[in-house]
């Protein structure tokens, strides 16, 4: 009796081990493409964070922009400071917590406006003079997708240093059949405002937590 209680305590004592083994690994596994912010910490979706440009003299943080009244546009302040504002981001996959390299992500300012629009970051209209698509904020309601592609933008690691990251627009989650024209976000200056926009060189980023 004494021998099987042993044997059942040690089995028990087994599996408990092997489970705290498999949660161990798998949370690692979850963490092993998490986007990173400035002190090494996963970023977490529902949380505020400012996006820095990553190199010097490459204007500050992001922010709205008043280009032509209402829809708003997203883009940087002039000069590197504590001036912007925050976003929060939104993982496509649902129950998802975590901001993953390579995923669809939702990204909205956590900002009030006089706007009636969203603050959710989209892909708006071609610019005329520089034949790049800007980025404004609003809803996509583009009734011939089976979601809202035009709202989902992904982060992609850059090969050096660690912590820097550029912006893509590319949301094959959102629509795995549809064929977009992908872009980098990067930025274009227009009456000295700095505006995002795609389809031109990627400005690097990093992530602070506000």
């Amino acid at each position: 009796m004494y021998t099987m209680s042993m044997k059942l305590i040690g089995s028990i004592c087994s599996c408990i081990w092997l489970v705290m083994a498999v949660s161990t690994l798998a949370q690692t596994s979850d963490d092993s493409n998490a986007v990173l912010d400035t002190a090494g910490k996963a970023l977490q979706s529902g949380v505020d964070y400012y996006i820095n440009p990553a190199i010097t003299d490459s204007g500050g943080r992001f922010t709205l922009i008043n280009r032509t009244g209402c829809p708003l546009n997203v883009g940087q302040e002039n000069v590197s400071g504590p001036e912007g504002l925050p976003v929060t981001f939104s993982p496509f996959v649902e129950g998802e917590t975590v901001v993953r390299e390579g995923r669809d992500q939702k990204i909205t300012f956590s900002a009030s406006t006089i706007c009636v629009q969203s603050t959710a970051w989209k892909v708006g209209e071609t610019d005329q003079d520089t034949q790049r698509r800007l980025i404004i904020t609003g809803e996509d309601e583009n009734q011939g997708l089976p979601g809202p592609a035009g709202n989902y933008f992904r982060i992609t690691k850059q090969a050096t240093p660690d912590g820097v990251y550029n912006l893509e627009w590319c949301p094959t989650e959102v629509c795995p059949t549809c064929r977009f024209i992908c872009g980098s976000v990067g930025a274009i200056v227009e009456n000295d405002k700095r505006l995002l926009a795609l389809d031109g060189s990627a400005l690097p980023v990093v992530f602070e937590r506000a």
